[in-house]
């Protein structure tokens, strides 16, 4: 499957049941890791979109086992629509959620009304918005050491 499929697979699987404003912003996190100056993503992504995606233990739907039971919500189980591409071909061509912006480099569906901080639990990034069900994050300065 080429990059934009794998993205596009990708916004469906994490955001798709969140409307434009969380697909886009999901896909602007992506996006963020692809084209940070420093820290982990730059070192293992190299700007490469699909080495941001497909980097062990980052997206959940690249998953089809969590927690030793079946993962049926996953992306090779989800066929992308049109929305998809075209928030995807938004994405890559520079398109950014103003509600995340470009700084934001994770987020997280908690499944409950409040968002954690720190997240990721290293401590390398700290709470900035929720967009519907998800809450993202943006780097410390920490991050860049990683």
């Amino acid at each position: 499957m080429d990059t934009r499929e794998l993205f596009a697979r990708l916004i469906r699987c994490e955001a798709g049941g969140e409307g434009d404003a969380g697909m886009r912003a999901v896909a602007t996190v992506v996006m963020n890791r692809v084209n940070v100056a420093y820290g982990e993503y730059l070192r293992t992504g190299q700007g490469s979109l699909r080495r941001v995606i497909e980097q062990m233990c980052q997206f959940s739907c690249l998953k089809t086992v969590i927690g030793g039971e079946q993962n049926t919500q996953n992306i090779w189980s989800m066929t992308p629509e049109n929305i998809h591409y075209e928030i995807a071909d938004w994405a890559i061509q520079g398109g950014t959620f103003s509600g995340v912006g470009s700084d934001s480099l994770w987020y997280m569906n908690p499944f409950n009304p409040t968002c954690p901080d720190p997240f990721p639990y290293n401590g390398n990034g700290y709470w900035f918005t929720r967009v519907h069900q998800h809450c993202f994050y943006n780097p410390t300065v920490s991050y860049a050491q990683t």
